[in-house]
């Protein structure tokens, strides 16, 4: 089993930046895709972005240029990098891990708050 614990999430201005951290216990993530959702009041979690062995990192259009996922194996941790960051950008934020497109394991997500 594989636990996922977020941090990093807070209120902060248009335009400020925030960074998120996903520690993961129990068993390592190393050799997993990785990946970051998002889910706003009233709307379905989206996909933010995601670290693929095979593909390398995929962003949704909206965040591209502005965040960045990375992984760092000897912690077994994960992050999502948020600058310029948008009103719209606001959800609690969730950090996962699987295979493809079968997504195992869930942190509880951390609230990411933007005021205008």
């Amino acid at each position: 089993q594989v636990q996922l614990v977020e941090s990093g999430g807070g209120l902060v201005q248009a335009g400020g930046s925030l960074r998120l951290s996903c520690a993961a216990s129990g068993r390592t993530v190393n050799s997993r895709d990785i990946g970051w959702f998002r889910q706003a009041p009233g709307k379905e979690r989206e996909f933010v972005a995601r670290i693929n062995w095979i593909s390398g990192t995929t962003y949704r259009d909206s965040v591209k240029g502005r965040f960045t996922i990375s992984r760092d194996n000897a912690k077994n941790t994960f992050y999502l990098q948020m600058n310029s960051l948008k009103p719209e950008d606001t959800a609690v934020y969730y950090c996962t891990a699987g295979n493809g497109d079968n997504w195992t394991y869930w942190g509880q997500g951390t609230q990411v708050t933007v005021s205008s």
